[in-house]
C-alpha cells in the first residue's frame, strides 16, 4: 500500500518541495532587496548557471507562489522578478539561514585550523 504524500500536510516536507531546486534559496535571497531583472540575476549567479535553468528555476518559483514575474510591454522588453506576499514571509527565514550559515562557516574554518 502507497503511503500517503505529506506535502500540504507537514510543514517540513512542504517546504522541502517547494524549495527543491538548488539555487531557490539563493534567489529567494537576491530577491529579498526588491525587484530585480532576469538578467541582472543571470550576473549574480555563479558561472555554472545557465540560461535555461536559471529561466527553470524561476518559473518553478513562480509556479510555487513565491516570486512574481512582471513583464513591461516596451523595447527592449523587460522582465523583473519580485517576492511574491507569501514570498515576503520568507525573509525571516533567510535571515535564520544566513546567521546559522555564518556560524557554520566559522566552524569550518576553525575546525580547519586545528
Amino acid at each position: 500500500m502507497k503511503e500517503p504524500s505529506l506535502f500540504g500536510r507537514c510543514p517540513y516536507v512542504t517546504a522541502q518541495k517547494v524549495l527543491a531546486g538548488k539555487w531557490s534559496l539563493y534567489l529567494m535571497h537576491l530577491l529579498a532587496d526588491g525587484p530585480v531583472r532576469f538578467n541582472e540575476l543571470q550576473r549574480r549567479m555563479p558561472e555554472e548557471m545557465t540560461h535555461t535553468t536559471l529561466s527553470r528555476q524561476l518559473k518553478a518559483l513562480e509556479a510555487s507562489g513565491l516570486i512574481v514575474r512582471t513583464e513591461y510591454r516596451q523595447i527592449p522588453p523587460r522582465v523583473e522578478y519580485r517576492l511574491s506576499e507569501v514570498g515576503e514571509q520568507f525573509r525571516s527565514v533567510l535571515s535564520a539561514l544566513e546567521d546559522w550559515g555564518n556560524d557554520y562557516i566559522a566552524y569550518l574554518n576553525r575546525d580547519s585550523k586545528e
